[in-house]
């Protein structure tokens, strides 16, 4: 209602006359902005001057818009996960970058692949195109022949040799002369290491004999103090369970020069269940080497260059059958690593006489002249993961003292001498870093020459 006088009224009436075209020119400038928001979602949101909607339709529109354009659960990551670490997109796509180029290295083109029975791939490769030659040191060779073997080594064997030892022989298939035989890697297996620069590689400080070994737990025998030209023995070959993708089972020979510092060098060759370089539970044939104590050179295999295989039946880290069983029948191979005396190559043999190649003695700095030590035995990874000891086992996961037909065994174990004669061991040491885990017991006869029984199940009642 108008106040008394007349001029009242005429204000108030203007004043109604303002807030009636204010309110229209909002209403306008919102409907016309609604259109816009309907045209275009590339308009800002956060230049919008949201003050005019008053009404509570528009409001509901322009959520219901906004979610559409920003929906929660279709929101892009900025971070994606990767076992057990998370990458930023762009750190991902650099480490499959990485992972390619490197399997483009290592897997070189097959002149023809078999399928094995266990789910490997070999590629038959043609020998002169093999990693090995990737090496600076290597470029423009060839394979050598083989060298002469050393004195009193048994000539018998070498006729008795088997070659079908190993899973993917088991297809009736084999690599046609002059390729060799390479277990392809996949992504899949890159995957599982713990980077891709480690992928292959063995970690420092994994050729010790003492409790501080940073998780890797040892029973072995050993011999030192002279100049030793190779070694040989026979171990039989078991399937030990592994409790964890990060830890491994193995028994090897190791050919060691140099001290236990920077300049180690070592080379090494036997068998090992490794989920983590393997993807499986299989007891695989495998072979390493490494100048400088495990740090940039070497690797297992032939996931890098430098050994250089001569053999197109054996394939290196293939799976080995069959294995010995509990209170069953045992089955054993024989490894034999000596210096060609003429050339100077530290030579392997797999199996009764079976050559499969040789290290390059331009890959080493001591062991160009000798090694300084020969040791033989058993190797697990201890990670500790739930808190206490791995339940992994070592050999057959039995202690020593069950013997033959239980137990893991080393047995006819020689050395070679300056003149390339093997030889018996003098002065064999046992030792096991952890002997309510994993221990080992030595001895000697006329039909196993120098010998020991080793392994154990890991956690028990007295190793907690």
């Amino acid at each position: 209602m108008c106040w008394n006088t007349q001029l009242s009224c005429l204000v108030h009436r203007r004043r109604r006359r303002g807030r009636r075209r204010r309110r229209r020119r909002r209403q306008s400038q919102c409907k016309q902005m609604h259109t816009d928001m309907k045209i275009t979602t590339k308009r800002s949101f956060s230049t919008m001057d949201f003050s005019c909607c008053l009404s509570f339709p528009i409001i509901v529109h322009f959520l219901l818009l906004v979610s559409l354009l920003c929906p929660v659960s279709s929101s892009p990551s900025t971070e994606v996960g990767n076992g057990n670490q998370t990458l930023r997109p762009q750190d991902e796509l650099n480490k499959f970058n990485l992972i390619r180029n490197h399997l483009q290295q290592i897997n070189k083109p097959p002149v023809k692949t078999i399928q094995s029975p266990d789910g490997d791939i070999i590629d038959c490769v043609v020998t002169h195109e093999q990693p090995a030659f990737d090496h600076p040191k290597l470029k423009g060779h060839k394979p050598l022949d083989p060298p002469e073997r050393p004195e009193g080594y048994n000539k018998h064997e070498v006729e008795e040799m088997s070659e079908e030892f190993q899973v993917w022989s088991m297809s009736g298939e084999y690599c046609p002369e002059g390729t060799i035989p390479i277990r392809r890697t996949t992504e899949e297996d890159m995957l599982r290491a713990s980077s891709v620069t480690n992928f292959g590689r063995k970690l420092r400080s994994r050729v010790r004999r003492d409790t501080n070994s940073n998780g890797h737990e040892h029973a072995v025998g050993y011999v030192s103090g002279e100049q030793y030209y190779g070694a040989k023995a026979s171990i039989n070959v078991w399937a030990p369970k592994v409790a964890n993708q990060y830890e491994f089972s193995l028994s090897q020979m190791w050919v060691i020069s140099g001290s236990f510092g920077n300049d180690l060098n070592t080379i090494e060759a036997g068998w090992q269940v490794s989920p983590e370089l393997y993807g499986d539970s299989y007891p695989r044939f495998f072979t390493y080497w490494t100048s400088d104590a495990y740090q940039a050179t070497g690797c297992y295999n032939l996931l890098c260059s430098g050994f250089v295989q001569t053999n197109n039946r054996i394939a290196i880290g293939a799976a080995i059958s069959p294995t010995s069983s509990y209170h069953g029948g045992q089955f054993d191979i024989s490894l034999l690593i000596w210096k060609d005396p003429k050339h100077g190559n530290w030579w392997l043999e797999f199996g009764s006489g079976i050559l499969v190649g040789y290290w390059p003695s331009v890959l080493f700095t001591h062991l160009r002249d000798h090694a300084s030590m020969v040791q033989f035995g058993g190797e697990i990874v201890n990670s500790r993961q739930s808190g206490f000891h791995t339940s992994t086992q070592m050999g057959s996961g039995h202690f020593a003292g069950e013997g033959f037909g239980k137990a893991s065994y080393f047995r006819n174990m020689q050395v070679v001498d300056w003149d390339n004669n093997l030889v018996p061991l003098s002065n064999l040491k046992v030792l096991a870093d952890h002997p309510n885990c994993y221990d080992i017991q030595g001895g000697i006869n006329r039909v196993w020459g120098n010998y020991f029984y080793y392994g154990g199940p890991g956690r028990n009642v007295r190793c907690p």
